[in-house]
């Protein structure tokens, strides 16, 4: 487990990471990451993919398309 503390950033709020999560996920200065919610309720941090992204879109897009019948299939 690694602590984050929380840091003012001209208008905003950020976290520094430490150097070692920094190697663990292969990113430097100027990456992007990605937070996403977990479905234990917390949160996980990973870095930018691009392919992930466009197969997310895919996804979405289906899930819009096929709304009622996803809606019909979860009762």
């Amino acid at each position: 487990m690694v602590e984050l503390k929380i840091v003012k950033v001209g208008n905003s709020l950020g976290v520094r990471l430490p150097r070692e999560v920094v190697t663990r996920l292969h990113v430097e200065d100027g990456d992007r990451l990605i937070l996403t919610e977990s479905p234990e309720g917390g949160y996980r941090l990973t870095p930018y993919d691009p392919e992930f992204e466009a197969q997310m879109k895919v996804a979405e897009e289906g899930m819009r398309r096929y709304r009622n019948t996803l809606k019909a299939l979860a009762e």
